[in-house]
């Protein structure tokens, strides 16, 4: 486990912000740090592709875990307390989402793909370098939904890493009118966490090579997707 004394485990202070927007940031944050906490303790996990996980230990590796927007919310409870720092927009709700974050033993570098994103992802390279396993939600923080970006392959070429991308697909969920259609899991459903094959990206990849893993990610997120359908779609 990375050290959590490190600061990207820590909450920011928020003495930039108005009194009305820290109350506002305080509370959203325990509001989802409850909702996460509760519905994720209910569910009942399976998981499918752990020898993908095993392969990379073995390798003496670090995960780079890549899945989509909409299934943040389990997500973020089944993967707790691993250390696993994610890059979080430099917003008012990329402030609240940092601090939940880190009550389940998350770490976040603030910054994302239309706003300090580049700078964001030299602190990403410096930090996994330091041994800290990182994640993207890979269509965030504002879509397109289900379109893939190029943030983890240029960090797995950076860091000799593998992507590591999954979904997590609960058996009976609702679903929120947002951009990315966020599934909210019904209470003590199933749920099933599905690990794709590792994606390494030489460290000598030519941009031509970088878009085509692009490709060979894009399509294993979609079929991670199509199978946690089929999974759902079984009798209980």
């Amino acid at each position: 486990m990375p050290n959590q004394n490190d600061k990207v485990y820590q909450f920011d202070p928020l003495s930039d912000y108005s009194f009305k927007q820290r109350t506002l940031i305080r509370l959203a944050d325990l509001a989802f740090f409850l909702s996460i906490k509760v519905v994720g303790g209910l569910a009942r996990f399976e998981v499918q592709g752990s020898e993908h996980f095993d392969a990379i230990e073995r390798a003496e590796k670090i995960p780079i875990y890549t899945f989509w927007h909409d299934r943040i919310f389990l997500g973020t409870y089944f993967f707790r307390d691993r250390g696993i720092v994610v890059m979080t927009s430099k917003s008012l709700d990329g402030e609240y989402i940092a601090r939940f974050i880190k009550r389940f033993g998350y770490g976040a570098i603030r910054g994302s793909s239309s706003r300090g994103g580049a700078r964001a992802l030299v602190e990403m390279i410096k930090t996994m370098r330091l041994g800290h396993p990182m994640a993207f939600s890979i269509d965030g923080p504002r879509g397109p939904r289900y379109e893939a970006k190029p943030g983890p392959l240029i960090l797995a070429k950076k860091t000799g890493n593998p992507i590591m991308p999954f979904v997590v697909e609960p058996r009976r969920f609702w679903t929120l009118k947002s951009w990315d259609q966020m599934q909210i899991p019904w209470p003590f459903s199933r749920v099933a966490v599905i690990i794709g094959e590792p994606i390494y990206v030489d460290d000598k990849a030519s941009d031509a090579e970088i878009g085509s893993k692009l490709a060979d990610l894009q399509a294993s997120l979609d079929d991670l997707v199509e199978r946690g359908k089929r999974w759902r779609g079984r009798a209980d």
